[in-house]
């Protein structure tokens, strides 16, 4: 009998399993082992600290930041103070579950089924990947972190089925030996209508390979034949594919995280995926982190309705965040004529300093009320065609 059973060893089920087995609780963290989410893999400094990771897991250290419009303007945004890391996650997500094994978690592996309940206490059956046999985990509650389009969420919390989505893909591919317009210490992110219609591209360097692809919530848009335009279009053609991988991404947070009873949903699972940037690893991590702390709050007092927890304090600290993006995004990424003055946007230097202090630091800066003014400005001017689309 175990306190928590965790489905899915990504960042937020590795995270959770680990904090709960520090705190004593007896942990199985199941996964099925394999999977790889595509994943541009940029983390802010605050991850770095705040879930004590270790150099050895960045696989570059990005400086620079280059937006690049529909008409191919580009602008570099320097990061002050700091950088963005890399991380591969093929290799990020393994050492998580180390870790959470080191720390006291039991390792399954194997493929989710479904949960019975017919006795005191559910259990969660599961397809052992070795021997094939349905096998059984009796527990006293489970966090479903089995990501996007969870089967935990769908089959235990009312609504998970209806949350939006992009669908991304990417192409590894090794970092080109010369480096031409490719910068190992730069993010490209790319605002083309004809790339994605309606979210971006990217370019980010990984050491020795890169992640190069893009993500569209529409139907019909060849994601394949997309990322091959972009590799073309990056000087990238020539470069070996050493992975391909897709999967969809939610763009936001489901109202409800729990099922009154005995599970709580965490990560991708949960939605909490930044709109407008798509950034998922920090708010991944963040959410197994308060789903470990409800879980532990149920399990002290057994009082079902602290399972509530998890979500009430991840938006606590992020729920303006994500309205502010969700907001940009709805704003901007609806046509190349937006996206062309979103990029004007951000040559502006209030945009760049306010943006990646609120990225690194991962809360909206209000110590600048003038900066946050002008910006207002500039905004209106463009969202009502009032200024060209160029105007910097």
């Amino acid at each position: 009998m175990f306190d928590v059973v965790v489905i899915g060893g990504g960042p937020s089920g590795a995270t959770a399993a680990e904090d709960l087995a520090r705190s004593g609780h007896s942990v199985a963290l199941l996964d099925r082992a394999g999977r790889i989410k595509p994943c541009g893999g940029a983390i802010p400094p605050r991850l770095i600290a705040d879930f004590d990771l270790p150099d050895d897991q960045l696989v570059a250290r990005i400086t620079t930041a280059r937006m690049i419009s529909p008409t191919g303007r580009h602008v570099d945004i320097p990061i002050e103070n700091g950088f963005v890391g890399m991380v591969d996650r093929k290799d990020f997500d393994e050492f998580l579950r180390a870790r959470a094994a080191g720390a006291g978690a039991t390792r399954v592996t194997g493929t989710y089924l479904r949960i019975d309940r017919s006795d005191a206490t559910p259990a969660v059956l599961y397809r052992d990947k070795a021997s094939g046999e349905e096998r059984r985990l009796d527990t006293r509650l489970i966090i479903g972190a089995d990501g996007a389009r969870s089967t935990v969420a769908r089959d235990e919390v009312p609504g998970a089925d209806r949350i939006p989505y992009v669908i991304a893909y990417h192409e590894i591919i090794e970092a080109p030996a010369a480096a031409g317009s490719y910068d190992p210490a730069r993010c490209d992110v790319i605002y083309d209508g004809a790339i994605s219609p309606d979210f971006y591209g990217w370019v980010f360097p990984h050491g020795k390979s890169a992640s190069v692809g893009m993500g569209s919530m529409m139907r019909g848009v060849d994601l394949k034949q997309a990322t091959a335009d972009l590799r073309a279009a990056s000087g990238l053609s020539d470069c070996a594919t050493l992975r391909r991988e897709g999967a969809p991404i939610p763009l936001k947070p489901l109202d409800r995280w729990d099922n009154g009873r005995d599970v709580v949903l965490a990560g991708d699972a949960a939605g909490v995926v930044a709109p407008s940037s798509g950034e998922g690893i920090y708010y991944a991590m963040v959410g197994g982190r308060v789903a470990a702390a409800a879980a532990s709050a149920c399990l002290a007092t057994g009082r079902a309705r602290d399972l509530k927890l998890a979500r009430q304090l991840f938006m606590r600290e992020h729920k303006t965040v994500f309205r502010v993006l969700a907001s940009m995004q709805n704003a901007y990424y609806r046509s190349d004529e937006r996206r062309e003055r979103f990029v004007s946007l951000c040559h502006d230097i209030d945009v760049q300093r306010l943006t990646f202090e609120a990225y690194m630091n991962k809360k909206l800066v209000r110590a600048r009320p003038m900066a946050h003014l002008r910006i207002g400005l500039k905004n209106l001017a463009h969202l009502t065609r009032l200024v060209p689309a160029t105007r910097i």
